[in-house]
């Protein structure tokens, strides 16, 4: 029974805390698309603004490998577990002080330093979450459910979309145009100071992995992480790295880059699209949930490689289907594309881990995770803006095709026991 009250009470301190980080994260992206082009980016050109709010939201991927680096080596030094609180203390903090920023038109160029800031900090917190909540689960899962604990953590990122979008929408509802990018935007933000005191409070009740007691009383810390990852793991790293492009590609032109384009460009409406979207990410957790189970009866590996064939091919449908001019052919695409972005993601959280050695564990699967979200998920937005302004939709779907192809080079060359 001790074991059991252990074992929910870890996987639920896994799924709250990474959906608390990634409401946070996404909060600010659906914003992006939205209000900050015009808030903090004035520009006579709509593109403009949205391309300059996109880098913005780069911002926090250039800044998550620099998280991972910093959490992973406490993580791996001091702990997971004050790791784990440290990080969401961090990416919580960073997120109310956006709900009270002043705008451009308030203090002029300030506005955007202050805010780019704030999303640099955000990405600090996040590059050291993921890879905490990975280990927590999988390091306290039973032989033979590693995958199943590890897609705990995984389900935390519906959950703060769901969450995050589900309160943009009932602020869409409930305000007028004019309300809602005059003050409403905020309130996600400043809401996430109550989701940030939940996740601490059920963190604080952890115990410390026993995978990480057990190698602090072997006394292995005889390097600084960084150093020994990159001299005794470098390959691992890199195919880490590659095999997790695919998800983030798939996540971010799914959702940051349709829900801009689909309500500016196309000109759906905003209540309507966030709807979409809603009912499309329902299939993500499926996809998790699914693919965790099938991960744990055949092997991780070969389930994040039947997901990157079909996001290929997810890929190469999308410019058709944006073209097709309905927004039922555009739903149906989002909900293919989430589901197929489950599949490659929902087992991360078992393999990574799994590529390096206990005492540098933490820092290698954060660092492989994240610099992975630089290229396949930080830019995409606005590269995927770019493409689509450029050229149409078909080139922004082959961008997918590429990332996943790429991971797909990434997961041929892992050198792991399934």
């Amino acid at each position: 029974m001790q074991v059991y009250r252990q074992n929910a009470r870890v996987l639920t301190a896994s799924l709250v805390g990474t959906a608390v980080e990634f409401y946070d994260f996404y909060i600010y992206a659906t914003a992006a698309a939205l209000v900050f082009g015009p808030l903090f980016f004035p520009s006579d050109s709509t593109t403009v603004q949205h391309l300059a709010a996109y880098a913005s939201f780069a911002i926090a991927f250039i800044a998550r490998p620099v998280g991972a680096t910093l959490f992973g080596h406490f993580g791996d030094r001091v702990g997971r577990k004050s790791t784990l609180v440290a990080s969401l203390l961090l990416m919580g903090g960073a997120t109310v002080l956006i709900g009270v920023l002043p705008t451009y038109a308030s203090v002029g160029w300030l506005a955007p330093l202050l805010l780019c800031t704030m999303r640099f900090a955000q990405g600090l917190g996040l590059g050291g979450e993921w890879g905490g909540a990975a280990l927590l689960a999988v390091e306290n899962a039973p032989k033979g459910y590693e995958a199943r604990f590890g897609m705990f953590p995984q389900l935390g990122a519906p959950v703060g979309f769901f969450a995050a979008n589900g309160l943009f929408l009932i602020l869409s509802a409930l305000l007028s145009e004019a309300d809602f990018i005059a003050w409403g935007w905020r309130i996600p933000f400043l809401l996430s100071s109550v989701l940030v005191g939940l996740g601490l409070w059920i963190r604080f009740r952890l115990s410390e992995s026993p995978v990480f007691e057990a190698e602090n009383e072997a006394d292995l810390h005889r390097s600084i992480p960084i150093v020994e990852l990159f001299r005794t793991h470098m390959r691992e790293t890199i195919v880490g790295t590659l095999a997790v492009i695919a998800c983030f590609a798939l996540y971010y032109l799914a959702t940051t880059f349709a829900l801009g384009y689909g309500t500016g460009t196309l000109g759906y409406d905003r209540q309507t699209f966030l709807s979409v979207q809603l009912f499309a990410i329902l299939f993500m957790a499926v996809g998790i949930i699914f693919a965790g189970y099938a991960a744990d009866r055949h092997s991780s590996r070969g389930v994040l490689m039947v997901g990157c064939f079909l996001a290929i091919v997810i890929g190469v449908i999308m410019g058709l289907m944006f073209a097709a001019g309905s927004l039922t052919m555009i739903g149906v695409f989002l909900c293919l594309a989430l589901f197929t972005m489950g599949l490659v993601y929902g087992p991360i959280a078992e393999l990574l881990p799994r590529l390096f050695d206990a005492r540098v564990r933490y820092t290698g699967a954060s660092i492989a995770f994240n610099v992975g979200g630089i290229f396949g998920g930080g830019f995409a937005p606005a590269i995927a803006q770019w493409l689509a302004d450029s050229g149409g939709v078909l080139f922004v779907g082959l961008y997918i095709s590429g990332a996943a192809l790429l991971s797909l080079a990434g997961l041929f060359a892992i050198r792991v026991k399934d």
